[in-house]
């Protein structure tokens, strides 16, 4: 498979003008290009111009409302309401995410509840964001039905992921970003597209069984992390993204694959603490647990591989398959 690289502001203009064919404001389609690029920089390529074809059609179809402005209600001291319209996440998000650090510094700790919302992409870019403003930043996003209970065959819960992020003294931020199935859904999709089969223990077809077909997989459920432990932390952000905010529940959400049906519904909440809630020098402390974790041989510190890639990518440039490139350029035209 050959690959084309595009640089940073060629890629992020492809995916503006991609939308802007495909009933989307300058706006949004800024905010989602900004999302999408930045998941390739982090290495999330499932969440990055692959999702372009689907965002596309939704947006032609009116599945997501590409021309949609959320809007945001600060309902407590510490709480802001932000309802996306059925419009894309990103535009949300960046809502939430200009309120957040100020209101975390004058509160202590803050919360953001988006709904009706749709993707919201690698949800470690968010807390990122966060934390090179100064705060901690832990987030939840539910998405439409793919994992059973955990002894169960039906689909209830969203492979629903968790990112957090901290800032640190004379450091990069530290980010922890995990989805709560075994792999991300989006590299199933990826694979899909690819016309490779996927390693075994990563999603079962919809009788229950292990496959390796990843459009079986995408018709079945996903393998949670740690058994019913991961299940039993997807119905904690069920609760958060849906419960709290009166977003769809994962069973109620259409595809974020396709362009059938209504929109998803989804929801995130995003929370903010300011480091010196409790006094100054937390993030010193978080600092002095990352550099021990660092010097630990063989171990990793979440976030530095990503934002190795980052820096490579910014300067080689984003290796994109020429296929889906050609894809991409078609749409719309």
């Amino acid at each position: 498979m050959t690959t084309t690289r595009l640089t940073i502001e060629e890629a992020t203009a492809l995916v503006v003008e991609t939308l802007l064919r495909c009933r989307t404001s300058q706006d949004n389609a800024q905010s989602v290009a900004s999302a999408l690029v930045g998941a390739e920089l982090a290495g999330q390529a499932g969440h990055g111009l692959r999702r372009v074809p689907a965002y596309s059609a939704q947006a032609l179809a009116g599945k997501v409302d590409g021309m949609a402005t959320p809007e945001a209600t600060q309902t407590r001291p510490g709480a802001l309401a932000v309802d996306a319209a059925h419009g894309f996440a990103y535009p949300a998000l960046d809502l939430a995410v200009e309120w957040l650090p100020a209101a975390a510094r004058g509160q202590g700790i803050v919360i953001a509840g988006i709904s009706r919302s749709h993707h919201s992409g690698v949800t470690g870019l968010v807390v990122e964001r966060l934390a090179e403003a100064g705060v901690a930043g832990l987030m939840v996003a539910n998405s439409p039905a793919a994992m059973a209970p955990w002894g169960g065959k039906r689909p209830l819960f969203g492979t629903n992921p968790i990112a957090f992020a901290a800032p640190l003294a004379g450091a990069d931020p530290i980010i922890v970003d995990v989805s709560l199935s075994k792999v991300a859904r989006g590299k199933i999709m990826a694979a899909e597209q690819k016309g490779t089969s996927i390693p075994e223990g990563w999603a079962l077809d919809r009788s229950g069984n292990p496959t390796t077909d990843p459009t079986e997989a995408l018709a079945g459920t996903m393998v949670p992390m740690g058994e019913a432990k991961g299940t039993a932390l997807a119905i904690m952000v069920e609760m958060l993204c849906a419960g709290l905010t009166g977003a769809n529940y994962a069973y109620d959400a259409t595809s974020f694959f396709d362009a059938k049906g209504s929109p998803p519904g989804t929801g995130q909440t995003v929370i903010a603490i300011d480091p010196e809630a409790f006094g100054p020098g937390a993030t010193a402390r978080f600092a002095q647990m990352a550099r021990l974790i660092e010097e630990t041989e063989g171990a990793r510190l979440p976030g530095r591989r990503r934002q190795a890639l980052k820096r490579e990518m910014v300067r080689d440039g984003i290796a994109v398959d020429s296929d889906l490139l050609e894809r991409i350029r078609s749409i719309g035209r």
